[in-house]
């Protein structure tokens, strides 16, 4: 039903009124309640997402079927449709309507889309009443280019306040974060995501569809925070409290310029829904607003606009030159300024320059088209000169042939961007691209089946939005971390759980894991290490604690184990490791740190551990526990402990005082122990058994400090290569002694050396299959293995045979061990008869 708006007008002509006013004051919501009170009505609003969401409003009151809604890249236009919802740019102004309204009308004066403001100011009427709504600046202006135009003034009806600066982890919850820059919005919302449980991001590049999921999913309240671009500024209606800058300069398409008063207040605006006051503040250390910026917004005071954009709509397409001329024609006003070349007549410009674009505009129907053909947005925003190349190529095909594009050309475009795979930029990118063959597919005639490819590419946009949504709240939404931050905020005891595989649960979300006796935080939940987090680990591990300390303490001996970093394990997991004790045989336990263990608890558990550990060795190094329980006194007591501390094998010459000491009583009690004395070394035979061989490798990297520990080679190895990465020691410790550059088993070696005395015996000799066989390498491998014994290799003979010689004593060695007689009538000899006497 009809109702009369408070203002004067004269009841005669159609009413004309600027309803102005800061943000908050109800104007969009009143433009759209009088236009639902006519018969018809048209609104162009600033942005398509707006557009969309102000649609949504009117159809859900009228229906469908009474609304169109018309952007550049959405047409939805019932044949009953009655109000058309549209942005600015798209508004069919040859439908008469009985209701007009533009809304933000003091983006007159943008440099970009100021001029079709302008042209919307001056010309567009409704039969009965038009409603421009804005910015109290545009006042002056709009009186003395409109006259006859009634004001309106709203005020807001809520209170913003500026609260200075915060830290972007210490904002309010129901905060909008802004800045200017995808990247920026980016590491914003990463930010919030890593410390308090992430946040919805808003930019203009976003589909509605996109956009008004994002939104949603901070009106839902999974999310405490959204960050967003400018384009928040113009008529989102949220539930936000306070906007934090986390940037005071834009782009603006040409320079970096700071914000000014008006375009804050625009943007801070948003803070306070109807009756609820709001703030304003900076972020991320910016260094804030100044004294002058403040009290403007507060008081919503700001400096007038000067002048408006123009630029002439009456355009003559008789000709290319006719054309660019009346585009470029001055305004016909005080006030008005000739808009910049926009990207629709920089393109147009580009064009008339490639002389076989303008000789196929040699008429004015093909100047029209071509000008329409540049009207084509650059929604791509990709190099000027590939925007205006497609622009040329679109038009010499809809100016040859039957005048429609080509079916094989446009339908690889559109299905080159029907893919979802890609991060967020790729798909932002394809949402750009798809919107332009969008907005082709809607222009009349361009297209045969126009239909079939508006509904295509309207599908693959939503499957994009649909598919760059879910990445955006993959990449910046934890919504377990949100759960914690706000139980931890308002001090709830958070309910924790642990199950059967250690995974510890706080409110249903996963935050950590424990092992053993040891709580590992989830890394992403790092940052809320507080009380509440930790008191609710703390009440779910605690039983937990205890129920495995008990269970361990009864638990059998196989349940223990340790594994290549000397980490002793229990049920598969970590819970102390070895260290390095008095000797190579006795290491000791060190359980690894957990804070969740009392001293009392961890004296049982390292009590238990110690018992095991030393059943665990005694088992494997029987021989050495006999050796060191045998009684043994004088030498053979000093050379079974030297074999003790050596882990049972060591060289002979470390022990040849010892040796020479023995009676043959000792040799017979050490042999019975299984003591061999050999040429090279003195070790017990049974600790160079395999299982032997895999306890040593363990006990020597223990006090060594080595890790991880050697992996033992199983099995009856006579002899390995020398690996370089590992200390000489740790082959004496396993009992080899390296001899060249390979390892020999200290038994084996003096079984060699005593094969090759006894052939040595004859003369040169050549090795036997069984001497190679029992060094277990190959022909080659085992010279080199005699060469490092000292035998000499002479050259090979001609069937190739090499032969081996002990070394040879040298000449001066048999002088010195041949004692000669004196000669007695040397004068030497006379002097040896000499004595000398006291004096």
């Amino acid at each position: 039903m009809y109702r009369p708006f408070e203002g004067p007008h004269n009841d005669h002509e159609p009413r004309v009124t600027a309803v102005l006013g800061p943000t908050n004051t109800g104007k969009t919501h009143l433009a759209v309640e009088r236009m639902l009170g006519y018969a018809s009505g048209m609104i162009g609003l600033p942005l398509r997402l707006l557009a969309r969401e102000i649609y949504d409003r009117v159809a859900a009151k009228v229906g469908v079927r009474a609304v169109a809604l018309i952007t550049g890249e959405e047409k939805l236009v019932p044949k009953t449709a009655r109000y058309f919802v549209c942005t600015v740019e798209s508004m069919p102004l040859e439908r008469p309507v009985a209701f007009l309204a533009v809304d933000e009308i003091q983006l007159c004066a943008d440099d970009q889309r100021g001029h079709v403001f302008t042209e919307r100011l001056l010309h567009a009427r409704g039969r009965e009443e038009t409603m421009f709504l804005g910015a109290e600046t545009i006042r002056p202006l709009i009186r003395r280019l409109a006259p006859g135009i009634s004001f309106v003034t709203r005020p807001r009806f809520s209170t913003l306040s500026h609260t200075g600066a915060k830290k972007l982890t210490r904002l309010p919850p129901r905060s909008v974060v802004v800045a200017f820059s995808a990247t920026d919005v980016y590491a914003r919302a990463e930010t919030l995501r890593r410390q308090c449980g992430g946040a919805a991001v808003v930019m203009g590049a976003l589909s509605p569809r996109t956009r008004n999921a994002q939104v949603a999913l901070y009106q839902a309240g999974e999310v405490d925070y959204l960050v967003a671009t400018d384009a928040i500024g113009m008529g989102l209606n949220m539930d936000v409290d306070h906007v934090a800058f986390a940037a005071l300069r834009k782009f603006d398409g040409r320079v970096s310029r700071d914000l000014t008063a008006a375009e804050v207040a625009q943007i801070a605006g948003r803070a306070g829904r109807h009756m609820n006051d709001g703030t304003f503040g900076v972020t991320a250390d910016v260094a804030g607003f100044t004294p002058d910026v403040i009290e403007a917004v507060e008081s919503h005071s700001f400096s007038r606009l000067k002048t408006l954009n123009w630029r002439n709509h009456r355009l003559d397409f008789s000709s290319l030159s006719a054309l660019v001329r009346e585009l470029d024609r001055p305004p016909p006003a005080r006030g008005l300024i000739r808009a910049p070349d926009a990207e629709d007549s920089l393109a147009l410009k580009a064009l008339a320059g490639n002389e076989a674009i303008a000789a196929l505009a040699s008429h004015p129907d093909a100047v029209r088209l071509l000008w329409d053909v540049c009207r084509i947005p650059d929604y791509r925003k990709v190099m000027v000169d590939a925007h205006i190349a497609l622009v040329g190529r679109i038009f010499r095909h809809l100016i040859v042939g039957d005048g429609r594009l080509p079916t094989d050309w446009f339908a690889p475009q559109v299905a080159g961007l029907d893919r979802i795979d890609g991060d967020i930029d790729t798909l932002v990118g394809r949402i750009a691209h798809i919107r332009t063959w969008t907005y082709i597919s809607h222009r009349s005639g361009w297209l045969p089946d126009a239909a079939h490819w508006q509904d295509l590419t309207r599908a693959i946009e939503d499957r994009l939005s649909d598919a760059l949504h879910e990445r955006l709240t993959q990449r910046f939404v934890d919504r377990r971390t949100a759960v914690l931050v706000r139980g931890m905020k308002r001090d709830d005891k958070l309910y924790a759980v642990v199950a059967k595989d250690g995974e510890v649960t706080v409110e249903g979300y996963y935050i950590g894991r424990l092992t053993g006796f040891s709580f590992r935080a989830d890394r992403a939940s790092a940052p809320f290490e507080g009380k509440a987090l930790e008191n609710a680990a703390r009440r779910a591990l605690k039983d937990e604690i205890n129920r495995r300390i008990t269970r361990l303490m009864e638990d059998r001996s196989g349940a223990f184990t340790i594994d290549d970093h000397a980490r002793l394990t229990w049920r598969g997991a970590p819970i102390a490791r070895l260290v390095a004790g008095p000797t190579a045989a006795a290491p000791r336990i060190e359980l690894i740190a957990s804070d969740l263990l009392s001293n009392t608890a961890s004296a049982r558990l390292a009590a238990r551990l110690e018992d095991w550990l030393g059943g665990y060795i005694a088992r494997r190094v029987k021989p050495l526990a006999r050796l060191g329980d045998a009684g043994l006194t004088g030498s053979a007591r000093g050379l079974a402990y030297q074999l003790i501390e050596c882990l049972g094998s060591m060289p002979r010459r470390g022990a040849t005082r010892e040796i020479n000491a023995l009676a043959p009583k000792d040799r017979a009690a050490l042999s019975r122990l299984g003591v061999r004395i050999g040429r090279q070394g003195v070790y017990l035979a049974a600790m160079l058994k395999p299982t032997s061989r895999a306890v040593r490798a363990l006990l020597w990297a223990v006090h060594a400090g080595w890790d991880p520990v050697p992996a033992a080679t199983p099995g009856k190895v006579f002899s390995m290569p020398v690996d370089g990465a590992l200390p000489r020691g740790y082959y004496a410790a396993i009992g080899y002694r390296i001899v060249g550059r390979r390892a020999v088993r200290l038994d084996v070696v003096d079984r060699i050396l005593v094969c090759a005395d006894k052939l040595s015996r004859s003369g040169p000799f050549t090795p036997t299959e069984e001497m190679v066989m029992l060094a277990g390498c190959d022909v080659e491998s085992f010279g080199a293995l005699l060469a490092g014994l000292g035998f000499r290799a002479s050259p090979p003979d001609n069937q190739g045979a090499v032969f081996y010689s002990p070394p040879a004593r040298s000449r001066q060695t048999k002088r010195k061990r041949r004692r000669k007689s004196a000669n007695p009538s040397s004068p030497f000899a006379k002097l040896a008869t000499l004595r000398v006497s006291a004096s």
